[in-house]
């Protein structure tokens, strides 16, 4: 899959990986013809900006500009927060049919890729990712580093360093050669008791984790594994929760199956991802818990497509047909209840770049176009625990879209976002 894995980086992109890196901000007074602020509701106009050493000074009715800033006219655009994904793989290859293909990338191949990913993943609007887990563990660390030294360009990164995974489960290369025999940096969370997932937890935070990935059920994209089974335990997951949030860092779990997801919950995860196969009893649980699901549920048709034509394992075809419906059936049960949705599509599994997609599904399977943007701008901070992105408040980073189209009106509009800033430095 040539077109978006680009495993081999020519001269020329390495090249324009490092003309791209941002420069300083300035001071600026960006004029917003309409101003979506990502936690209220409401539509401003009239509304201007004011931006110094990179965050959000004020937002007010415009006027002169202020002495030492630079006015920046984007009265004809809707302007809006920054993009968050909650579910992306930047320090990954990406999907395809060769099995092997991560096994066969050496860790610093893996990490340029993932910079070249970086880069689309920000231009196309999304100025924060949360990437939940590497085959080649701790390349995500190195990723999110260089970026955060202007190396790269890329999005605000916060990474899992690896999965937290059972021997043979739905975070382990498997079918490809005895997974006793793979790299160590592609078992460093492979746990068998309670005390050794705490242990692999204690050590990716060690080494540099923003929060833990733990998978609790069996994987679509995981050869010998079934979406609907349990994986870790309650008691293993608990433990891993007891060790991450006595740092104050968050949990979140890979869970297809209900008893899987129900599991999670009850052990105090964060937040789940996927949760395709969730019944009415593991989404009351979710509310009630006031547990996050990150529900990707674009890429299903990706699978099936793309997979089908490329000669995807016949498993993952099988098991994506058996949970793409059921997971957005779920989804709009957990819009109808109230649930904490945020906005995560499993980029890497289709290519990086076209996270807002499934902007389209959300409010297709029963969200309001609103409700779709907060999910990806103050939803998705709040789910995170971040204060200093996410919305257009005093205080938080300069990272905006502005598109001309009104989201509201057609959501595909965040598909070709006219204008990216991070940090008050303009993208494109």
């Amino acid at each position: 899959m040539q077109r978006f894995r680009q495993r081999h980086l020519s001269a020329a992109l390495a090249t324009s990986l490092l003309a791209a890196s941002p420069t300083s901000a300035e001071n600026l007074y960006i004029e917003a013809g309409r101003l979506i602020d990502g936690v209220s509701s409401e539509v401003r106009t009239g509304q201007c900006i004011t931006v110094e050493a990179e965050r959000i000074k004020a937002v007010a009715p415009c006027g002169p500009t202020p002495d030492g800033a630079k006015r920046l006219d984007w009265s004809a655009f809707t302007v809006l927060p920054g993009l968050i994904d909650l579910h992306t793989h930047l320090a990954d290859l990406g999907q395809s049919a060769d099995l092997a293909a991560p096994i066969k990338a050496s860790p610093a191949e893996t990490a340029l890729v993932g910079a070249r990913n970086a880069r689309v993943t920000l231009e196309a609007g999304f100025t924060s990712v949360r990437d939940v887990g590497t085959y080649r563990g701790l390349t995500d660390v190195a990723l999110r580093n260089a970026i955060d030294r202007g190396d790269v360009p890329g999005p605000r990164m916060w990474v899992a360093g690896a999965y937290i995974t059972i021997p043979k489960g739905g975070g382990e290369l498997n079918g490809v050669i005895p997974n006793e025999q793979l790299p160590p940096d592609m078992r460093l969370g492979v746990a068998v008791t309670s005390k050794e997932a705490a242990e692999k937890a204690a050590f990716l935070l060690d080494q540099g984790a923003d929060f833990i990935k733990t998978i609790a059920t069996g994987a679509v994209l995981a050869i010998g594994t079934e979406p609907g089974a349990p994986e870790l335990t309650v008691d293993q997951l608990r433990a891993v929760v007891q060790v991450a949030h006595a740092r104050g860092k968050k949990v979140t779990a890979h869970a297809h199956g209900a008893e899987g997801i129900k599991n999670a919950i009850r052990a105090g995860v964060d937040s789940i991802e996927h949760a395709s196969l969730a019944d009415e009893d593991a989404l009351q649980l979710a509310k009630q818990h006031g547990t996050w699901l990150a529900m990707d549920i674009y890429n299903g048709d990706y699978i099936d497509e793309i997979g089908t034509k490329e000669g995807w394992p016949a498993e993952y075809l099988r098991k994506n047909r058996e949970t793409t419906d059921a997971q957005r059936a779920a989804f709009r049960r957990a819009v109808e209840l109230g649930v904490n949705i945020g906005y995560a599509t499993d980029a890497g599994v289709y290519p990086h770049g076209l996270n807002a997609r499934q902007f389209r599904n959300m409010v297709q399977y029963g969200m309001t176009p609103m409700q779709a943007i907060q999910s990806a701008t103050g939803h998705a901070a709040e789910e995170m625990g971040r204060s200093d992105i996410g919305a257009i408040v005093p205080g938080r980073y300069a990272d905006f879209v502005a598109v001309k189209a009104d989201p509201l009106a057609d959501i595909t509009a965040l598909e070709a976002i006219d204008h990216v800033m991070k940090g008050g430095v303009l993208v494109r």
